[in-house]
């Protein structure tokens, strides 16, 4: 599967934005692996050590800058955009529209000037969707951001749309579920909760957690640039099913031999406490120890219909949902980033 994808890509100079990030620096380790001609448009205060022994042409500076995106694209037939800022306290919304807009728009004009160009991957998220209010939502359900992450993901998505129609530039979107496996931590707070003897959820809602392993999705991303009939499509990346909250903790737990306790708790004190957390802590450019989008994680459905991936592209997820959630607890196990927390 993976290794005829690979296959289709030999002798194809590709380009990578966002490669030192967890998904990033998976798919440049499968291209480099396989001997692939790869490059790689990084800041320069990005934290290449995993993938410094990696043969991949680094080039420095924004993907928002045209001086460095067009030298970079340089002979390139297929380019994997992937850039993205993160929620934090200190970015504001002019570097997320920067990053996604500009960033989106400074690729796809280079990549439309470039001879021989063959397709663009361009890497949204599922958050563009906002709260699914009637679960399982597919790839047409309607945009409704949440925040200035996912908002400027979406004019990004939707920019890139119109831009490709007008300009005939082959692209195919990527919208992935929560992204996991091992040497993530953006999910590392989920399996510590599954290490406390009594783990609170807040409301009493299924909340719904859609996953997509990173082995997987790189896989994906790479079926998604050979592929025909994966030309001017989105897909949305994830395991055929999602899975409550409740039902996942006690996977990890179980994955590490923790005999865990659900505790049900009102939602609405902790947005309170959140609301006065990030009234304190933002101005002072602190991340809040709570804030309000952790407490709706818990009051939100995040379910998608992921039979088009398998229909179009022909593509089945490798892990099960339990699978790579054992793996991951073992991972972060062997790694001492778990700690058995008292009730």
């Amino acid at each position: 599967m993976t290794d005829n994808d690979l296959t289709q890509l030999a002798g194809a100079p590709i380009l990578v934005t966002g490669g030192t990030g967890f998904t990033g620096s998976h798919l440049l380790r499968k291209l480099a692996d396989a001997g692939l001609e790869v490059r790689a448009i990084v800041r320069p205060s990005s934290n290449r050590d995993h993938i410094k022994d990696l043969k991949v042409d680094w080039i420095e500076g924004d993907v928002f800058d045209d001086e460095v995106v067009r030298p970079a694209m340089k002979g390139i037939q297929y380019c994997f955009h992937m850039a993205a800022i993160y929620r934090q306290a200190n970015v504001t919304r002019e570097m997320y529209h920067k990053v996604h807009l500009h960033g989106t728009q400074t690729v796809a004009r280079a990549a439309r000037d470039t001879p021989g160009f063959k397709r663009l991957i361009h890497v949204s998220t599922i958050g563009v969707h906002g709260h699914i209010k009637h679960p399982p939502a597919d790839e047409q359900a309607p945009f409704d951001p949440d925040d200035d992450y996912q908002d400027t993901k979406a004019l990004a998505e939707t920019w890139l749309r119109d831009y490709a129609a007008k300009n005939r530039l082959a692209h195919t979107i990527i919208r992935p579920c929560a992204i996991y496996g091992p040497g993530d931590e953006r999910l590392l707070k989920v399996f510590r909760m599954a290490m406390r003897r009594y783990c609170p959820i807040l409301g009493h809602r299924p909340c719904l957690y859609h996953l997509i392993h990173v082995d997987d999705l790189v896989r994906i991303l790479l079926r998604a640039a050979v592929h025909p009939d994966a030309v001017n499509e989105t897909f949305i990346a994830g395991n055929p099913e999602a899975l409550p909250l409740d039902k996942m903790i006690h996977i990890i737990a179980d994955a590490l031999n923790n005999p865990v306790r659900i505790i049900r708790l009102p939602a609405w004190p902790f947005f309170l406490a959140a609301l006065l957390c990030e009234g304190v802590c933002r101005p002072l450019g602190i991340d809040p120890p709570l804030y309000r989008r952790r407490v709706a994680f818990y009051t939100k459905d995040r379910s998608f219909d992921t039979n088009k991936l398998r229909a179009v592209l022909g593509y089945e997820t490798q892990l099960t949902n339990e699978d790579g959630l054992r793996q991951t607890a073992q991972w972060y196990a062997e790694q001492g980033l778990l700690q058995k927390e008292a009730p």
